[in-house]
């Protein structure tokens, strides 16, 4: 029998199992039961969804325009609120949580959405440093001119993460659409997220600049271990850019299927 002290050796050397995104084995980042929401007296778009986001993993909600996905995610973080539905951010419970609270769970995401909301007439740099504001609000957070040199030296180690740190004294006004949506993305990184959520974060970019968007979520879930929500129309890169795939049609998910066993009759079926 090998003594305790050499089993504890051959323990220190044996591989640590890193769970693959999508295993059941990963923590949920985001889990979501039940979710309810309607718009007026009789316009009800979420019926009941439900669906989970887990550690590393890539998901992409998509369908038809008008099928809920934009409500469904934000009904999710609760930037709308839903009528019914329980919702679990970082295995803590925010379907009640008060506004403090909701804040503070809600630091640990990255929002990028299709409309980039940068500031127009400041430059790339103090607008990812508007990223850190969940954190430590103030002028100090507002501006590249009085934000402290650990803040400016990381919010300068985010633009050079999507490729930008050429750009930093570039007035946002002044760059491209791909460009600001990089931009976006910095900004989100600057929170040092556990989870990353964009609505049609590509819609209004051309397809090479679309790709080159993707392709870096693609690289930040893989590399840093970011769980990605996204919501798209685009049947192709969803498939192209997740681990899992998730329909949604007339409120309700209709399809929760990992990419690759994705076929085309199932697509035919719910998405049409």
């Amino acid at each position: 029998m090998m003594p305790s002290a050499q089993l504890r050796a051959a323990d220190a050397q044996a591989p640590v199992a890193v769970p693959q995104p999508g295993s059941s084995e990963a923590p949920c980042e985001l889990r979501v039961e039940g979710l309810r929401k309607s718009f007026g007296k009789d316009r009800e778009v979420l019926r009941g969804v439900s669906f989970s986001v887990r550690r590393r993993e890539a998901v992409a909600l998509i369908g038809s325009n008008g099928a809920g996905k934009s409500t469904a995610l934000r009904c999710a973080l609760r930037l709308v609120e839903p009528e019914a539905g329980s919702l679990a951010l970082f295995d803590e419970d925010i379907s009640s949580a008060h506004s403090r609270q909701l804040r503070k769970v809600r630091a640990d995401v990255g929002f990028v959405f299709q409309k980039h909301n940068l500031v127009p007439r400041v430059s790339a740099l103090t607008n990812v440093l508007h990223g850190n504001l969940g954190r430590s609000g103030g002028l100090r957070g507002w501006s590249q001119v009085f934000a402290r040199s650990e803040l400016r030296e990381r919010a300068m180690a985010c633009l050079e993460r999507v490729g930008l740190a050429d750009h930093a004294a570039k007035r946002a006004d002044q760059l491209s659409g791909g460009q600001s949506q990089r931009v976006a993305i910095a900004r989100a990184l600057m929170q040092q997220p556990r989870m990353i959520v964009a609505d049609e974060p590509v819609a209004s970019l051309d397809p090479v600049a679309g790709r080159e968007v993707m392709d870096l979520f693609h690289q930040l879930t893989g590399e840093e271990g970011i769980a990605l929500l996204f919501t798209s129309h685009n049947v192709q890169q969803a498939l192209d850019y997740c681990d899992r795939v998730l329909v949604i049609r007339q409120g309700v998910i209709v399809l929760d299927k990992p990419s690759g066993q994705v076929s085309a009759a199932d697509l035919g079926k719910h998405y049409g």
